[in-house]
C-alpha cells in the first residue's frame, strides 16, 4: 500500500508540476516563437530541456536530501531570505494566476459560449472544490495526471492533421539556422521559473519522500515532469509548424486558437477550448498550492489552516480578473522579477549543499557545476530583461 502511495506521488508531483508550467502563457510562448523560429525553434527546445533538468534535478534532490522546503533552506543561507523568496512566489504566483483564471474563462467561452466571467467563476469553483475534498492530495495527483495526458492527446491530434515537416524539425533541432537567446531564456523560465521548480518538489515532501533513500524516486519524478512538459511542447511546435510552414497566417490576437482551427477546422477550435481550460485550471491548482506552500512553515496557524489561504488565493485571483480582467502592466513587471526566483533559488539550493553535510550523501559535481552554470546565463538574461523592462 505505501508503495502504490509513493507510486502516486512521484507521478503525481511530476504532473503538478509540467502542468503548472502548460498553461495559457505556455501555449501563446511556443506558437509566437514557432512563428518566428520555424524548425530552428526545435533547437531552442533542445537546450531549453536540458537546462530545465539540471536546475530541476538540483533543487528536489536538495529539497529532498534536507527534508526541508524552499524557504526554510533559504533562512539558513541568509537570515530573512526565506521571507523574500515567499513574497517573490506569491507574488507571481498571483499575478500570473489572473492570467490562468482568464484562461480558464476562455476555454471554456470556446466550448459552450459562455461568457469569459462566468467561465472564469466556475472554473474557480472546480479549483475550490478540490481543494476542499478531505483526500485532496490524491485528487489533485489524479486531475493534473487525467487533464495533462488530454491536453497532449489532443494536440497531437491537431499536431497530424497539419501535417508538419517531420524531417526539417528534426534537422533544424540539431543544426538550428538561427538561435535565439532570449527564446531559450523564456522557455526555461516558463518550465522551472517562479513557483514551478517548487511544485512537485514541494508536493514530494509533503508525502513524506524525504532523505537519501528516497533519491531515486525525486530524481524519476523531476525528469519525468520536464519530460511532459517537454512532450507537450514539442507536440504543439510540430502544430504549429505544420500550420505555418504551409503560408498560413495566425490570428495576432489569440494565435494557439487560430493553429487549431486552421489545422483541424471547427473541431480542433473545440479542441482548443478543451486544451486551454486543461492548461490554465491545472495551472491555477498548481499556482496556489504551490504559493501557500512556501508560508506553511512560518507559523502554526499556517500549517493548521492552509487549505482556507489556498481558497484565499484562488477567489483573489478571480476577483481581480473579473474586476479588471488581465493587468497587462502587472504581469510584465512581475514576470521580470520572476525571472529572478530561479537562479536565486538554485544559488540558495547549490550553497547549502556545499555547507551542508549529509550522512550518506554527496551532491554530485557534475550536477553542482552544471547548477551554477544555469544559475549564471539565467542571472544574465534575467538582468538584461529587467534592463530593457526600465527602459
Amino acid at each position: 500500500m505505501k508503495q502504490l502511495t509513493n507510486n502516486s506521488a512521484i507521478t503525481g508531483a511530476a504532473f503538478l508540476m509540467a502542468t503548472s508550467a502548460i498553461g495559457p502563457g505556455f501555449l501563446t510562448q511556443t506558437t509566437v516563437f514557432t512563428q518566428s523560429l520555424l524548425a530552428s525553434f526545435g533547437f531552442v527546445i533542445l537546450i531549453s530541456v536540458l537546462l530545465d533538468i539540471i536546475a530541476q534535478l538540483n533543487i528536489w534532490r536538495i529539497l529532498a536530501v534536507t527534508g526541508k522546503r524552499a524557504q526554510d533552506i533559504a533562512n539558513e543561507v541568509v537570515p530573512g531570505l526565506g521571507y523574500l523568496l515567499a513574497l517573490l512566489i506569491i507574488l507571481g504566483g498571483l499575478a500570473f494566476n489572473i492570467g490562468n483564471i482568464g484562461g480558464c474563462g476562455l476555454g471554456l467561452n470556446v466550448l459552450t459560449g459562455i461568457s469569459n466571467t462566468t467561465g472564469a467563476i466556475i472554473s474557480c469553483g472546480i479549483a475550490l472544490f478540490i481543494f476542499w475534498m478531505k483526500e485532496f492530495s490524491s485528487l489533485m495527483d489524479g486531475f493534473t495526471k487525467v487533464l495533462g495526458i488530454l491536453m497532449i492527446l489532443l494536440t497531437l491530434y491537431v499536431a497530424i492533421s497539419s501535417t508538419p515537416p517531420v524531417m526539417d524539425a528534426i534537422h533544424y533541432s540539431f543544426v538550428p539556422e538561427q538561435i535565439n537567446a532570449k527564446a531559450i531564456v523564456t522557455l526555461v523560465g516558463g518550465t522551472v521559473g517562479g513557483y514551478i521548480c517548487f511544485a512537485g518538489g514541494h508536493r514530494l515532501l509533503d508525502a513524506g519522500l524525504t532523505g537519501v533513500n528516497s533519491l531515486p524516486q525525486v530524481s524519476k519524478s523531476a525528469v519525468t515532469g520536464i519530460c511532459v512538459t517537454a512532450v507537450m511542447r514539442i507536440v504543439l511546435f510540430l502544430a504549429v509548424l505544420g500550420v505555418v510552414s504551409k503560408g498560413h497566417l495566425l490570428d495576432s490576437v489569440n494565435p494557439p486558437a487560430s493553429v487549431f482551427k486552421i489545422a483541424a477546422g471547427e473541431l480542433g477550435y473545440r479542441f482548443f477550448g478543451v486544451v486551454m481550460w486543461c492548461a490554465a485550471i491545472t495551472s491555477v491548482v498548481g499556482a496556489a498550492y504551490t504559493s501557500v506552500s512556501f508560508l506553511r512553515t512560518f507559523h502554526p496557524w499556517i500549517e493548521n489552516n492552509y487549505r482556507i489561504l489556498i481558497s484565499v488565493f484562488i477567489l483573489s485571483s478571480t476577483l481581480i480578473y473579473i474586476s479588471i480582467g488581465n493587468p497587462v502592466s502587472i504581469l510584465v513587471t512581475v514576470g521580470s522579477l520572476n525571472g529572478l526566483i530561479l537562479p536565486i533559488a538554485l544559488a540558495v539550493m547549490l550553497i547549502i549543499m556545499q555547507r551542508k553535510k549529509i550522512e550518506g550523501y554527496q551532491h554530485a559535481k557534475w550536477l553542482s557545476i552544471c547548477g551554477w552554470i544555469v544559475v549564471a546565463v539565467m542571472t544574465y538574461m534575467s538582468f538584461l530583461t529587467i534592463k530593457d523592462w526600465l527602459n
